[in-house]
């Protein structure tokens, strides 16, 4: 089987010093492909990348109006955040409506990726709490989702849990991927990771962002979802990071999440098109600035008359590396093929 295509180069001085392979997707919101880079059909852990899909049963089910979540909170259950006080508050808020504490969080403790609050608890001689871990918002909608159903949230991270159903039932309605628990993984977080086709995860986030082909009890919580996403955009990553700040810039116009291992996905609504890249290596940085030229090329008009967004995109699809001195070293480009 011949390798990926090359789907971005890092530069040193005038060479190119390391190469990230990969696939990309771009689907419309009826499932026909646009364009397809590489084997899309190949299962892959979409991980974080769907947490905007798994915290649509806390807006459906009635849960996130009856407790009364904000927008913060809701952004916060389908980020990927970096552990500030700000996130930790949320995410303890979003329980205490539900009448729980950080105690029913399952989904383990980190250090902050925040570097400034790590060295603060370091400093207090304290340690990191689950409300630290990146997952803690999502993990904090479950728990309401759960509670709000009836369910006691205890062992809410295992696949059979009414609240988890829920959670994976939404997925596989929106990606239309076959998702069977009994194949499940898991992710770093404990709930179950659900391995599919690049081209579902694809049009799962060309839905999210237009509703067309969900049932009538989604078509309202994606509405939601990414107008909460778009109100409070420093929920969904952390202040500076690529997708809040994508969030900042384009609003509801165009919403990006990324997830471990090299995975990006991303909604452009008024062209009905999702987008999802995952990067062989896992790398990251990869998947960013690959997604990050995807987006100027496919949201080309959109961003005609939108100068700051297309520079902070610009910015991203084509970063600069730099030593410990803080010159200029490298850089790396995007090299996705498009037709």
């Amino acid at each position: 089987m011949s390798p990926h295509p090359l789907i971005v180069e890092v530069t040193r001085g005038q060479r190119v010093e390391s190469i990230h392979r990969g696939s990309v997707a771009v689907v419309d919101c009826r499932g026909a492909a646009v364009f397809l880079v590489g084997d899309t059909k190949a299962l892959v852990y979409p991980r974080s990348a769907v947490k905007p899909i798994q915290a649509l049963p806390l807006v459906a089910s009635g849960a996130a109006d009856a407790i009364g979540a904000t927008d913060a909170e809701i952004a916060l259950a389908c980020g990927s955040h970096v552990g500030s006080p700000l996130h930790a508050a949320t995410a303890e808020s979003l329980l205490r409506r539900a009448g729980q504490t950080s105690g029913c969080l399952e989904c383990g403790a980190h250090w902050p990726f925040d570097e400034a609050e790590a060295r603060a608890l370091a400093a207090r001689h304290e340690s990191p709490s689950a409300l630290h871990n990146n997952c803690s918002g999502k993990h904090a909608g479950i728990i309401c989702s759960s509670c709000f159903l009836g369910h006691s949230p205890t062992g809410y991270t295992r696949p059979d849990h009414p609240a988890m159903r829920e959670v994976t039932a939404a997925l596989a309605a929106v990606t239309g991927a076959d998702l069977d628990p009994a194949a499940a993984a898991t992710d770093g977080c404990s709930i179950p990771a659900f391995a599919m086709p690049l081209e579902s995860l694809a049009l799962g986030f060309a839905r999210i962002g237009t509703a067309v082909g969900l049932p009538d009890s989604l078509k309202a919580a994606t509405v939601r979802i990414r107008s909460a996403i778009a109100a409070q955009p420093v929920m969904l990553a952390g202040a500076g990071r690529f997708d809040t700040r994508v969030a900042e810039e384009c609003g509801e116009a165009i919403l990006v999440k990324s997830g471990a291992e090299g995975v990006a996905c991303a909604a452009i609504p008024a062209l009905g098109l999702g987008i999802a890249v995952k990067i062989d290596d896992g790398a990251g940085r990869a998947a960013t600035a690959a997604m990050a030229s995807l987006l100027i090329r496919l949201a080309t008009d959109w961003l005609e008359g939108q100068a700051s967004a297309r520079s902070m995109l610009e910015e991203f699809s084509n970063p600069v590396l730099r030593n410990w001195n803080g010159e200029e070293v490298g850089h790396l480009r995007s090299r996705v093929p498009m037709p």
